[in-house]
């Protein structure tokens, strides 16, 4: 470890603490060149989750962007903040277990299961939702995803 006084890379570690969640270890350092103390921090760095788009691009995966799409996809609806909430959380744990140690999840999985979420919980957000996810292009394919609704409710 660099000292910040001096540039010297010559140090002892005096004392070492971990932090009450345990994602941390604090150590306080002397320079043994110019006996100025110090404190550094040693963290865990993770990976990140990566979503696998269909066109192949990954991008992080954003809990925002989520909560966005079901906004729209929720909007004038009477679901509650609670409900949504669920969803990302029920959402993010999929993804998490979908990664594993490859930290990627495709975008196709991620989209389905939202919308099976929906599903169960607004028709009308599971059509605005899949409009978007499946990218409708005519009102054919409006009707034919709201047919395919009425027959399986």
């Amino acid at each position: 470890m660099r000292c910040p006084h001096c540039s010297s890379l010559q140090d002892k570690v005096i004392e070492s603490r971990q932090n009450p969640s345990g994602t941390s270890i604090r150590r306080r350092r002397e320079c043994l060149s110019c006996g100025y103390r110090y404190t550094s921090y040693e963290r865990i760095e993770e990976k990140a989750l990566k979503v696998i788009k269909r066109d192949g691009r990954r991008e992080p995966f954003d809990l925002e962007k989520l909560e966005r799409g079901l906004q729209k996809s929720l909007e004038k609806r009477s679901i509650s903040q609670a409900v949504i909430d669920q969803i990302i959380s029920e959402t993010e744990d999929f993804a998490i277990m979908k990664a594993g140690n490859k930290r990627e999840v495709s975008s196709r999985e991620l989209g389905e299961k939202i919308l099976s979420l929906l599903y169960e919980i607004d028709p009308i957000a599971y059509v605005r939702f899949a409009s978007v996810y499946r990218m409708f292009e005519d009102i054919d394919q409006f009707i034919a995803e709201i047919e395919k609704l009425s027959h399986n409710r």
